[in-house]
């Protein structure tokens, strides 16, 4: 009987510590694992506050958690790039850069000079942390991120990707560097709320009056869920779309083929205009719910170069539409934007678009129509030089453009760069790993390789010159307004 009750109550007790052990193991692991998705989030997703003009269906991952996306980046993070060996000596073969820098490079300097004197200190870069969906660290040629919030669609995994390319294209070149990117549309480094110290903060577009640094946006590498392909086989497209149809064949009216539905007054005055006989304007909506159902069949870019003028207008803020515009031959109506991404500030009036004023919309366009259409071969002009602005604004020159940009950022830095605990590694592969097969086709189709020269030589600075651009590209605008 003695055996007995000691088996009966002693063993449970050995059992009860086993337990109470793996609970609190448990505990432990969740509390890292809930740690580790809270600091890494997600590459693809929807932040908590779309854009209004965010309607079309994406991929949404309803059938993952938020603890296994996370689980995914940090397996295909880890398991992917820890092998990698990243190449970290240049490969040129011709050790002279081919050619100068396009003029607007020039704005570089101008976007960075806030910080010419101050520099840019760690605290700082920290304060700019609570505008930044994501930090880059590139440190001995490769590259870590720290992802703090969701970016609409797949925007983060382009921009992340085409950072990936730029170090494949200039390996061992790239200097070491750390800053803050926002994938979001509009700007937020007013410059009247920070003239003391602007917080720097990289993205997609500006304004004449903040101090965010602009920078290639993500759709160069491709933007999947309008079926958008990398830059270097849309432009080609749209410029073949462009030749099937001479001058004086095409339509003589202006297009526009958008989403009104954007918080934008100009779109929503746009629209109004839709009167080829009254404006001299075709005005049309794109559904993209319906066009992603039909397979993009009414949506192609090349299609749509059949019109003498193409008119572009502001959506919730600037539209990477406008890059697709130009390409098409066709006279650019430009509606007098209020932002600038990184190459629009090299278009000048009257040379590669004809402006219009926001307050005069459809009488504007009836008058750039009817002055183009009296003058087939100064309207036929504009379209031509507009088109062979957007052909030598090749990948080449959009990678020549991020390694200036970052390299004259990086000399700002009074840090010197070190990985943060929370920043995983990226790379090709990791990228890959992640991403399903249709990112996936896109990304591979827009991969780099090596390039035999160095970037382009970069202008030095020249403020006077800038100043001077501006100037008469105001006069031009100024009076264009009072003709129209």
């Amino acid at each position: 009987m003695g055996g007995l009750f000691t088996r009966k109550t002693l063993c449970p007790r050995p059992r009860f510590f086993l337990v109470l052990s793996l609970f609190i193991l448990l505990l432990v692991i969740l509390f890292v694992v809930d740690n580790l998705a809270t600091q890494t989030k997600t590459i693809i997703g929807h932040n908590l506050e779309p854009p209004p003009w965010h309607e079309f269906p994406a991929k949404t991952f309803e059938n993952e958690t938020k603890y296994a996306r996370a689980s995914k980046i940090i397996q295909c993070s880890y398991l992917s790039c820890r092998s990698t060996a990243n190449n970290v000596r240049p490969t040129f073969t011709r050790h002279e850069a081919e050619q100068q820098c396009p003029e607007f490079y020039g704005w570089i300097y101008h976007d960075l000079e806030p910080w010419s004197k101050t520099r840019i200190s760690y605290t700082t870069l920290m304060e700019a942390m609570k505008l930044a969906s994501l930090r880059v660290v590139i440190i001995g040629g490769k590259l870590y991120v720290d992802y703090y919030y969701d970016c609409v669609l797949s925007r983060a995994m382009f921009t992340i990707w085409g950072l990936l390319q730029l170090l494949k294209r200039y390996p061992g070149s790239v200097p070491d560097v750390d800053l803050m990117f926002d994938c979001m549309d509009r700007p937020y480094v007013a410059k009247s709320d920070h003239s003391a110290m602007p917080l720097p903060i990289f993205r997609y577009c500006t304004t004449r009056h903040h101090y965010d640094i602009p920078f290639p946006d993500w759709s160069f590498w491709g933007w999947v869920e309008v079926n958008l392909g990398p830059w270097h086989e849309e432009f080609q497209s749209i410029k073949q779309g462009s030749q099937k149809t001479s001058w004086k064949d095409k339509l003589p009216y202006a297009y526009w083929k958008g989403n009104p539905d954007v918080n934008s007054p100009a779109r929503e005055k746009l629209v109004l205009c839709n009167d080829t006989n009254k404006w001299g304007a075709h005005i049309l909506r794109q559904n993209w719910r319906k066009e992603v159902v039909n397979g993009f069949k009414n949506s192609k870019l090349s299609n749509q170069c059949n019109h003498r003028y193409k008119i572009y207008a502001e959506g919730y803020a600037w539209s990477v539409s406008l890059k697709y515009i130009l390409s098409c031959g066709s006279v650019p109506l430009i509606i007098n934007p209020i932002y600038e991404d990184f190459f629009s500030r090299g278009l000048f009036p009257k040379e590669n678009y004809l402006p219009i004023p926001p307050e005069n919309i459809c009488p504007s366009i009836k008058t750039a129509v009817e002055w183009g259409n009296s003058h087939p071969s100064e309207a036929e002009a504009i379209g031509r030089a507009v088109q062979d602005y957007m052909e030598r604004l090749n990948m080449d020159r959009v990678y020549d453009y991020m390694y200036h940009l970052i390299t004259e950022y990086a000399k700002l830095l009074d840090f010197k760069p070190v990985r943060p605990s929370t920043a995983l590694e990226e790379c090709n592969e990791s990228l890959l790993c992640y991403a399903d097969e249709t990112h996936r086709g896109f990304l591979e189709r827009s991969t780099a390789t090596p390039s035999p020269s160095p970037p382009c030589k970069l202008p030095p600075p020249n403020v006077e010159m800038i100043k001077k651009k501006m100037e008469a590209k105001n006069i031009i605008i100024n009076k264009t307004q009072l003709i129209f």
